[in-house]
């Protein structure tokens, strides 16, 4: 059972937090039990990400993955088959889906891959070089204490 935490104390006096508190709020409301298909997310390297979606009886051309903004998603259409084709038990779902995973800033889809019904979605973090940590010289250490004696 989730529990629901207003946010609004922290969007009254945050700026420029929206976006998280938004993901925050999504995060604490109850999710559909729809569980289809199930996936995995797993670390590959340091800024390297991998989802493993498994859409058995799915064909490349029935699956769609739309990176937009900071949201990826997945989706799946079976396009009509034959329903008299002498199957007995139909045990492998081919029902449609929409499933959608918040990315982190700068967080780009480099590949995907489908093979033996595991679609696989390889990420990567690319941050900007402007946002790197970058080491800061110190300067004028003995400079300005040599020209404060002279000063003096």
């Amino acid at each position: 059972m989730r529990h629901t935490f207003d946010m609004t104390p922290f969007t009254r006096s945050g700026i420029g937090f929206e976006r998280l508190l938004h993901q925050l709020d999504a995060i604490s409301q109850p999710e559909p039990d729809d569980n289809y298909p199930p996936y995995n997310i797993e670390k590959t390297g340091d800024d390297r990400y991998r989802v493993a979606l498994a859409v058995a009886g799915f064909a490349e051309n029935e699956l769609s993955i739309t990176a937009e903004g900071n949201v990826l998603t997945v989706s799946g259409k079976r396009t009509e088959t034959d329903k008299s084709d002498g199957m007995l038990y139909r045990g492998i779902a081919t029902r449609s889906f929409i499933r959608r995973f918040s990315l982190a800033e700068h967080v780009a889809v480099k590949d995907a891959q489908l093979s033996n019904g595991l679609l696989t979605i390889d990420l990567e973090r690319q941050v900007p070089e402007a946002m790197k940590p970058r080491r800061i010289p110190i300067g004028g250490g003995t400079a300005s204490l040599s020209d404060s004696r002279k000063a003096a």
